[in-house]
């Protein structure tokens, strides 16, 4: 690998962040598959790419919005729909929550949302459900027959997409927040009941003038999580 193509390639994984606000530009379908393409090359145990993809656009993406945006807004929702797997832990500790809360509060900072203001904190969290007006929205399902492995292999995957989408000029943000919805989602994309939804992802060109995508996480040092195993 020469320098340049070194230099190439750390530029897309640096560069890689997670949007929260999009142009309505369309992305050509032709730059989705060779995104996806690409990113498929991902590894995979004994190669079983566990993968499966569901590109929305306009109105199909619009009706699945609609519909979940309609249930995230019925005060019962907690309730009414439950992600099929814990996405979080049940009790945090640090320094998980400690990155956590600052994140949470640097992006509300920028957005104006104070602490307690539970009707703002719904409206940004609803922005999930529109993909943050991206043109492209990616659902992610994975068969219930695989288990741990495969979800690794998945994780890889996801991050060769969001990375690919880089090399195209285009930005990412991976949601979790679709997966409480699955019954809808599966019923609005016709899933056979063995797929289960993983996650979503907003995909398009990054709206440079709204202030949340000014937001810049930080990354601890190698200190903080990388053992060389010096005497």
């Amino acid at each position: 690998m020469t320098d340049s193509h070194q230099a190439c390639v750390d530029e897309a994984l640096v560069s890689r962040r997670s949007v929260r606000a999009f142009l309505p530009t369309p992305v050509p379908r032709a730059s989705i598959e060779e995104i996806l393409r690409v990113a498929a090359r991902s590894a995979s145990g004994t190669n079983i790419q566990p993968w499966r993809v569901h590109v929305l656009t306009g109105a199909k993406k619009e009706a699945l919005s609609a519909k979940v945006l309609a249930a995230f807004d019925d005060p019962e929702a907690e309730q009414k729909y439950r992600s099929e797997f814990p996405i979080y832990p049940s009790e945090w500790v640090s320094p998980f929550i400690d990155r956590r809360r600052k994140v949470g509060w640097d992006l509300y900072g920028l957005l104006g949302i104070g602490k307690g203001d539970r009707e703002r904190t719904h409206r940004q969290h609803a922005r999930n459900f529109r993909f943050f007006d991206a043109p492209v929205g990616l659902i992610f399902t994975i068969h219930r027959s695989l288990g741990y492995a495969a979800w690794i292999d998945y994780g890889m995957f996801l991050g060769n997409v969001m990375t690919a989408a880089r090399g195209h000029g285009l930005h990412t943000c991976p949601q979790f927040a679709w997966t409480q919805f699955h019954t809808i989602i599966g019923a609005e994309l016709g899933l056979p009941p063995e797929e289960k939804v993983l996650v979503g992802m907003a995909l398009g060109q990054e709206d440079t003038t709204a202030i949340e995508n000014s937001l810049r996480t930080e990354r601890a040092p190698l200190s903080d999580w990388v053992d060389f195993g010096d005497a």
